[in-house]
């Protein structure tokens, strides 16, 4: 039986996603207490450049035009000749809209168990163990990684992306996978997402509004707070259903997954669908005024202060400390 970590490389139009790295990051803790390798899977057309710089051990690489996108049911059956027939210890995937998908029916298809909202994995004498979050980060579930074989679910957090990239090109492999063709579902178009706005997975500093905010008009009172300390408004999904912030500012799992050095919550209560994506940020600190919010659950720092009292002064004695 292989002791082998497998790791399956998320990316999507010529881009390798973050959570690729996280994972080959977590796959070395397990394959120290397992004795295998780390071996990466790279399904696509054309797509061995992405593999320069991800940390593993070596890199199978299924090329086939009917790969070049991502299409489920191809990815699926091509997946599974291959962890058939290699049968690992555990195969890794991001807990993502792709990762989930892949990995919910290759636990159908071969009967393997699936662990999902897996946030971590260690080795316990000799045991693989995980962590995985409930209920948007608020319990934490412990268990070992079922054996002879499993599959594991990954979201962001436990590690690090530049933990799983490496300074070396891994040896490559090419294996022709099973068939491809065919499947119940066919891409049509890329929906690009709206032009010429920031990008808020990528800022440092998220000023975040929520329902308190009460009115559209009180946002710009938020922006001036965000542009003197140097970063943007984001909000929750209620703000961006009144259309009073487009959807490229929505934080959440319906959104974008944030993780800034700092994130100020004002007037956001901290729903499960919220806190989920915003658990990787270095510093949260939350703005309500019910003392019982979830969202102080998650944040470092609080006040139940009012914030149409507070953001205008902390504005105004922030603008007098850069000057």
């Amino acid at each position: 039986m292989s002791q082998d970590i497998y790791v399956v490389i998320e990316h999507l139009r010529g881009q390798m996603a973050d959570i690729s790295y996280v994972l080959c990051a977590a796959a070395r803790q397990l394959a120290a207490a397992s004795g295998g390798q780390v071996v990466g899977v790279l399904l696509g057309h054309n797509v061995q450049g992405l593999a320069q710089d991800v940390a593993v051990d070596r890199m199978i690489v299924m090329d086939d035009p009917q790969l070049a996108d991502f299409i489920p049911d191809r990815y699926q059956q091509a997946l599974a000749g291959l962890l058939g027939a290699q049968a690992p210890r555990v195969t890794l995937f991001g807990d993502t809209s792709i990762g989930a998908e892949l990995a919910g029916g290759l636990s159908v298809q071969l009967g393997w168990p699936l662990v999902s909202y897996c946030r971590s994995v260690r080795a316990d004498d000799g045991r693989l163990m995980y962590i995985s979050q409930l209920c948007g980060g608020k319990l934490m579930a412990e268990g070992e990684i079922p054996a002879p074989h499993a599959l594991v679910a990954m979201v962001p957090g436990g590690f690090q992306a530049e933990q799983g990239k490496g300074s070396q090109p891994p040896p490559v492999e090419m294996i022709a996978p099973a068939a491809t063709a065919g499947g119940r579902i066919a891409l049509k178009q890329y929906i690009e997402p709206e032009s010429g706005d920031v990008d808020i997975s990528k800022e440092a500093i998220l000023v975040s509004v929520g329902r308190g905010i009460q009115n559209a008009d009180n946002i710009e009172m938020v922006e001036e707070l965000a542009k003197v300390l140097g970063g943007v408004v984001s909000a929750s999904r209620p703000v961006v259903d009144q259309g009073w912030l487009p959807t490229t500012r929505l934080v959440g799992k319906s959104g974008k997954r944030v993780k800034p050095r700092l994130y100020l919550a004002l007037g956001i209560s901290g729903a499960p669908e919220h806190a989920e994506a915003i658990t990787d940020s270095q510093t949260i600190i939350a703005v309500n005024t019910d003392p019982s919010a979830p969202i102080f659950d998650i944040a470092r720092y609080g006040t139940t202060l009012d914030m149409f009292d507070l953001v205008p002064a902390l504005t105004e004695q922030i603008r007098r400390a850069k000057q």
